[in-house]
């Protein structure tokens, strides 16, 4: 299965929004590269999608990627391509006749939901109850400006369940606030347990999550609600961006929700009766929601990646995942700790199998050498490659251990629990 619509079945309004590829040997390849257009641009229509891709031109194929990524993943794939003995004449003779396209950068214009603003959402005058949960730990803090910003909501009828885990706990910290809080003390400090605990405690139809270290605005609640009903969906994944920038420019408007975070996110319980609870096999570690998201996608559950119901990431620097054990998932907390984190390659492993999963070691490897923030440093990127094969016998140790641990994961089975009232 695929999200990606069969170009033939598009609307023209939608078509001519999209940019046509002459360039493109095959005309095959020119509607692969219109439809991946349709869904960068935001089109949540109801066009049956591609289910299978046929081969195109080895051309065209370095062609796209050309256009959408930078040079040295294209020579990554050049390389890639030969040591897999694929046809050295023809793979080296389509990456130096393409050579002249260039990544684009153009902004792709947005499909256009005119109707948006003047909906009036059925959703939100039936005034279903939305329970909204939130794990804390030792951010006490944090938490009193988001529950601030709960206190301005435009829709009212909502309940907020706490799972508060910190230490010390102080239940009279609640007692401040103007709002129907149900708090859950958690003694042990897992973050999936809180959440799965709170699901199964919540009243509301709906659910929407939320986190101790953000800040939201006034119709947080009523915009999730009104992009569920205006799209049909069953998840609103909302938007998240730093303190004291914007949203950025290929989040800002609706599309078919590429990931799902737990910190912003609005859902139908129906989902969670429907694929089960979060995988208690990442806790303290990362890609939990990513999982969770994965489950969603491959239930054919529609989620839209809604831009108004955004929300500001105060990135506390303190407390929560941090006080749990938790580090970057390909960047180790020591130097012989795993890399990457064992939950990622779990992650891959079950999704894609141990073969993609080591082809994605290739590329992510060399690029978690270097600090976090100078991921995006193409320069830098390449010195992490040079390095990785310097550190090439700590590295490897680093990645059999990950592999391992992954195993050991994969033995045990997930840990998703069933949504059963009082069954965590």
């Amino acid at each position: 299965m695929s999200a990606f619509p069969i170009v033939g079945n598009l609307s023209e309004s939608v078509l001519k929004q999209l940019q046509v590829d002459l360039d493109y040997e095959s005309d095959l390849a020119r509607d692969y590269d219109l439809s991946w257009q349709a869904i960068q641009a935001g089109y949540l229509g109801e066009a049956a999608c591609y289910t299978y891709f046929e081969a195109v031109p080895v051309r065209d194929n370095y062609h796209f990627i050309r256009k959408q990524f930078h040079p040295v993943w294209v020579f990554y794939v050049l390389v890639m391509r030969l040591v897999t003995f694929h046809n050295p004449t023809t793979e080296i003779s389509a990456w130096f006749g393409t050579r002249a396209i260039e990544k684009q950068n153009y902004y792709i214009k947005p499909i256009e939901y005119s109707d948006w603003n003047s909906f009036e959402s059925t959703l939100i005058g039936q005034r279903p109850l939305v329970s909204v949960i939130i794990p804390t730990l030792n951010r006490y803090t944090y938490l009193t400006a988001v529950l601030r910003d709960f206190e301005k909501q435009d829709y009212s009828h909502f309940e907020i369940i706490v799972v508060d885990q910190s230490e010390p706990f102080q239940p009279a910290f609640y007692e401040q606030f103007d709002l129907d809080i149900r708090v859950i003390r958690q003694e042990e400090k897992a973050l999936w347990l809180a959440r799965n605990t709170a699901i199964q405690e919540a009243k509301g139809t709906l659910t929407a999550l939320s986190e101790d270290d953000v800040r939201i605005q006034p119709d947080w609640i009523s915009t999730h609600l009104k992009c569920l009903d205006f799209f049909d969906a069953q998840v609103s994944a909302g938007v998240f961006y730093p303190e004291g920038q914007g949203i950025p420019k290929d989040r800002a408007f609706f599309a078919l929700a590429s990931q799902f975070a737990t910190g912003n996110a609005m859902l139908y319980k129906s989902v969670f009766e429907q694929v089960g609870l979060f995988d208690r096999q990442f806790e303290k570690q990362r890609m939990g929601d990513g999982e969770f998201g994965a489950r969603v996608f491959l239930a054919g559950i529609k989620s839209v990646s809604n831009p108004f119901a955004s929300c500001i990431d105060v990135k506390a620097g303190t407390g929560g995942l941090r006080e749990m054990g938790s580090w970057d998932a390909f960047r180790p907390s020591t130097f012989f700790a795993p890399r990457p984190i064992p939950s990622v390659l779990y992650y891959f492993r079950k999704y894609y199998g141990d073969s993609a999963a080591r082809w994605a070691l290739l590329r992510t490897i060399p690029t978690s050498i270097l600090p976090y923030q100078f991921k995006t440093n193409r320069v830098l990127l390449v010195v992490g490659a040079l390095l990785s094969l310097l550190l090439l016998p700590v590295i490897l140790i680093q990645v059999f251990s990950s592999w391992r641990l992954a195993s050991r994961k994969l033995r045990e089975g997930d840990k998703i629990p069933a949504f059963s009232k009082g069954e965590v």
